[in-house]
């Protein structure tokens, strides 16, 4: 049996952009202001945890720096065309600090690791999670799951790698904390 790793510090920026909650529903809970961050860094402190054992050793840090926006899909379509153009809204971009793990001595591990920034568009969010038949809070993780593996140098440019960083976010999620 496998010792649970211990989950690293994450200093999150979590931002919500003003509108993007909607009036229709109220905000689910990570999408709340008041306490999302912490409940956001318990998430990605859990997965960062489960991950570290088959990450590159630079990209093994004490703790992790990152941020993660909530925002609408005009937002996430200015981005998607500026960063990647293409047109319209997307669910999830992610912008990763570290596109090639830093040299590090060997043996070494950074104390603290820039990973970059998520992007996440809460109108589309909320209309994948009816869609698929199951909860907006359900819906963000699944994205910021995703988000966080191409930070850390996932990709999914043919069906079987797609297939493969599913199935590890599946795994992060059933290990999420509750």
């Amino acid at each position: 049996m496998t010792t649970p790793q211990a989950a690293p510090e994450i200093d999150l920026a979590f931002s919500l952009e003003s509108g993007a909650a909607g009036d229709a529903m109220p905000p689910e809970p990570l999408a709340d202001p008041a306490g999302a961050e912490a409940l956001w860094c318990s998430h990605l402190g859990a997965w960062l945890a489960q991950l570290r054992p088959e990450l590159p050793a630079p990209l093994r840090a004490e703790g992790y720096s990152l941020g993660l926006e909530l925002t609408d899909d005009a937002t996430i379509a200015e981005l998607n065309q500026a960063w990647r153009q293409h047109s319209g809204p997307t669910d999830v971009l992610a912008f990763a600090a570290q596109e090639e793990a830093p040299p590090a001595p060997p043996g070494a591990e950074p104390e603290w690791l820039e990973l970059g920034d998520i992007v996440i568009s809460l109108d589309t969010a909320r209309r994948q999670a009816e869609a698929a038949g199951h909860g907006l809070e359900e819906e963000l993780l699944f994205l910021a799951s995703h988000g966080l593996l191409h930070l850390l140098g996932w990709d999914h440019p043919d069906d079987d790698s797609l297939e493969a960083m599913l199935a590890r976010q599946t795994a992060l999620l059933a290990a999420s904390p509750s």
